[in-house]
């Protein structure tokens, strides 16, 4: 439903000679199943929404090809819009009409007769759970009701493809893992769900597979399990009190460490074979040599592991 070779965008930053050229999107290629919820994850700033907008034909790439439910992007964007559903980050509701105005004038945009368009929006506020409140004003609902509303709006003219940018940014958890459940639901009626986040947790538990991007590039693709299975082992988390420059030193030089991680405060990521006889040999490095430390906790490979692994920092931390 969705392939795209080398796609690329770049901006212009300044102005004169201060004028640079930054490189937002870098080649990316992307191969994207039918009826798949595909997550785009990264920190902010790595290029996850100047793909996305280029995709939904918002922005123009500069390079690169695109074909998108059939439709090439480059010929043919009115084409793809007609395909395609797009739910911004900021949302789209106004405050001074209700939500079942907002979706009927939307239908209507999309070339949907009156009455038809009245029964699609009565069909959307029923599915996605806005029937009680439907005709009160936009600017009443609270923040998860709103993004409820943005994303009806965004499939009121049943799409083959939705591109969801960031759709649970802001939600409290019970709001969010609501959320999860539209975007399932969505995948279930036979939409394909694009979605760009950078909450961990989200990618891993909604996503059937997933690309990470970092500084516009590719750095990973697949499914949560299988980057996962790309690091080996186990991941021990040891909490310092005190030096942890001393403690990292001691314990990098064991054997028994593959990889030591050092860059959060007070905490030292373990890279081991097995933690179930590695952990006993850290308490006893530690505490032959004196050093203080707070808790010892075993970790399986995380996507964070897999951002680490590919690009020598935590994604929690950017």
């Amino acid at each position: 439903m969705i392939k795209t070779t080398g796609l690329r965008k770049s901006f212009r930053s300044g102005k004169g000679r201060r004028a640079t050229t930054v490189d937002a999107v870098c080649g990316v290629d992307l191969d994207v199943a039918e009826s798949e919820i595909f997550g785009f994850l990264g920190p902010n700033g790595a290029g996850k929404t100047t793909t996305l907008r280029m995709l939904a034909t918002l922005l123009i790439p500069d390079g690169g090809a695109a074909n998108i439910a059939g439709a090439d992007l480059l010929a043919d964007p009115a084409e793809v819009r007609r395909r395609v559903g797009y739910v911004a980050q900021g949302g789209g509701t106004c405050d001074d009409v209700s939500a079942r105005e907002e979706l009927v004038y939307q239908a209507r945009m999309h070339g949907i007769g009156k009455a038809e368009a009245e029964v699609r929006a009565a069909a959307a506020l029923e599915a996605f759970q806005l029937t009680e409140f439907g005709d009160r004003l936009c600017k009443t609902y609270s923040g998860g009701q709103r993004r409820r509303v943005d994303i009806a709006l965004g499939v009121i003219h049943r799409p083959q493809v939705v591109f969801l940018d960031e759709p649970t940014a802001s939600l409290d958890p019970q709001s969010r893992a609501h959320m999860w459940e539209e975007v399932r639901r969505l995948r279930e009626d036979g939409m394909t769900v694009f979605l760009t986040t950078h909450y961990l947790e989200e990618a891993d538990a909604l996503c059937d597979r997933i690309a990470i991007i970092d500084h516009g590039q590719i750095v990973a693709e697949g499914t949560p399990d299988e980057l996962k299975r790309e690091i080996s082992g186990d991941v021990v988390a040891v909490a310092v009190n005190g030096s942890a420059s001393v403690a990292a030193g001691l314990l990098a030089a064991e054997s028994f460490v593959r990889e030591l991680d050092a860059r959060t405060e007070g905490t030292l990521r373990l890279h081991v074979d097995v933690a179930a006889t590695a952990i006993p040999q850290i308490l006893r490095v530690l505490d032959g040599s004196g050093v203080d430390f707070g808790g010892i906790e075993l970790h399986r490979p995380s996507l964070d592991d897999v951002f680490l692994n590919k690009t020598g920092r935590s994604l929690r931390e950017s």
